[in-house]
């Protein structure tokens, strides 16, 4: 049965310690699910579909994993990334991965956990969305519009065979 909307719902960004990997490693599985209606993914011989890059969220400082949290409850997560050029001058803050629990979504959750990485990273933004996922594109358009008070011009590249819808923005606070 969904959740009722609760607009006095606390929602927590929290960063993930070395402790929650297992958790983070759950929640990824669900996430990847998720995106086998957009890509053609297989799972592996011990039934699960892995995140071969989870470990560096604790090893790369530019890497930067969180917990969501809706009245103290788990309701998914967010890896942030720094990009940076050759100089080490920051290029700008990738949402890497973002995931709510969907019956935790279409009640702000994902808003305001955006809101508060936005917040919690200033700076230049680069949001990538792969092409086939609108659903995504749509709820990031809006989301981001929301934070910076204007429409977000978009541009599409093409990387590894796949398009990428990428939103490009900062985030003075």
């Amino acid at each position: 049965m969904p959740k009722t909307a609760n607009p006095d719902a606390k929602v927590q960004l929290i960063p993930a310690g070395l402790v929650q990997k297992p958790v983070l490693a759950n929640l990824l599985e669900l996430y990847t699910h998720d995106f086998c209606d957009f890509l053609d993914l297989e799972l592996r011989p011990d039934g699960r579909f892995g995140y071969r890059e989870l470990d560096l969220y604790w090893s790369d400082p530019d890497r930067h994993p969180f917990l969501v949290y809706v009245d103290e409850k788990l309701a998914g997560f967010v890896f942030v990334r720094g990009m940076w050029n050759g100089s080490h001058a920051a290029i700008a803050w990738d949402m890497a991965e973002f995931f709510i629990v969907r019956s935790y979504r279409r009640r702000g959750v994902g808003t305001g956990v955006a809101h508060q990485a936005f917040r919690q990273f200033p700076g230049n933004w680069e949001m990538r969305v792969m092409d086939s996922n609108r659903p995504a594109q749509s709820f990031w358009k809006e989301v981001i519009a929301q934070f910076v008070g204007t429409a977000v011009e978009t541009h599409r590249i093409e990387r590894d065979g796949k398009i990428w819808e990428v939103f490009s923005f900062e985030s003075k606070t």
